[in-house]
């Protein structure tokens, strides 16, 4: 009687360990962005579960067809999660799109109450561990490259103020740039962002969210409904 009272009771204690295991862990996000003449390159990386679960997002093409046609863009993804998965898709990034994307956030917002409010909540639990922003660009004018070099300063510190408000910057950010005087432009640039959320606080918005959705009438399926068209 004794040993069929420890089993389950071992199993228990277990399925709690991992669970703490899960919640202790922390989602590890690194986002880079790169520019170099005509090339362009954004990536990000997402991990969790200590390295079990990971994704990589890639474009490694943008190419700006036309105002009326938009950007075309190319998006790479892989990952284990914790089976591995790869597929590619191109995607045209039009007046079309963008008019699709705020329809969406609209019906986000009407789908859940103080959708705001639980944003910059889960955003202030987000811990930046690196933040480096390069560029290095000329006018074609010596002056002009000198005088744009303080504006760019001045409206990169002005952002990164501004992110401040809602993430936590654990280090103090690098910012640099680098005007090159040449007779012809040029422009190049790369920011590199790391940091991470805490598992057991992002399962808790999780389930803040769902509250919050309940509470409006019709918003599990509005949400329902909008999921459907992202994933297509």
């Amino acid at each position: 009687m004794t040993l069929w009272l420890a089993i389950p009771l071992a199993l228990l204690l277990l399925v709690m360990l991992l669970l703490l295991l899960v919640l202790a862990s922390s989602i590890h996000f690194h986002f880079r962005l790169c520019r170099l003449g005509k090339d362009d390159r954004i990536e990000l990386d997402v991990r969790a579960l200590y390295g079990l679960v990971k994704f990589h997002y890639e474009l490694p093409e943008l190419v700006f067809e036309s105002i009326e046609q938009g950007i075309q863009v190319k998006l790479e993804k892989s990952g284990i999660a914790p089976v591995k998965q790869d597929s590619d898709k191109r995607e045209q990034i039009d007046k079309e799109a963008i008019s699709e994307w705020f329809s969406n956030i609209r019906t986000a917002l009407k789908a859940t109450r103080g959708l705001r409010k639980w944003l910059v909540s889960t955003l202030s639990h987000v811990q930046i561990t690196k933040l480096d922003w390069s560029t290095d660009f000329s006018l074609g004018d010596a002056a002009h490259t000198a005088t744009a070099a303080g504006a760019l300063w001045g409206m990169k510190w002005t952002m990164i103020g501004w992110v401040s408000r809602f993430v936590r910057l654990q280090h103090s950010p690098r910012m640099f740039v680098a005007p090159v005087f040449r007779d012809e432009p040029c422009f190049s640039t790369e920011a590199v962002c790391t940091g991470k959320l805490s598992a057991g606080y992002a399962c808790y918005a999780g389930l803040q969210l769902l509250r919050r959705i309940a509470k409006v009438e019709g918003g599990l399926g509005r949400w329902k409904e909008l999921l459907s068209r992202v994933r297509q």
